[in-house]
């Protein structure tokens, strides 16, 4: 598989998975991002969401650098 196909692929289940966990987050806690308007609550939901993406495209990315090290050969002196 193509390295940048692989990246690409990598940060997108990342950042949906992530986001998807910070939408299930700001439901447990009770907020609802499809709340009527733009309140309190629906704004939190948001930056959950939004945070969330963002610490799952961030753990994909480590996971991918950590996988392609270990795969790598290491030189022997």
């Amino acid at each position: 598989m193509s390295p940048l196909l692989l990246e690409g692929l990598t940060d997108a289940a990342g950042f949906v998975l992530g986001g998807l966990v910070g939408f299930g987050v700001a439901r447990l806690l009770g907020f609802d991002l499809f709340a009527q308007g733009y309140g309190d609550g629906s704004v939190i939901a948001i930056v959950a969401v939004g945070l969330g993406a963002g610490m799952g495209r961030a753990l994909a990315r480590r996971w991918r650098m950590r996988r392609q090290a270990q795969d790598k050969p290491t030189p022997r002196g």
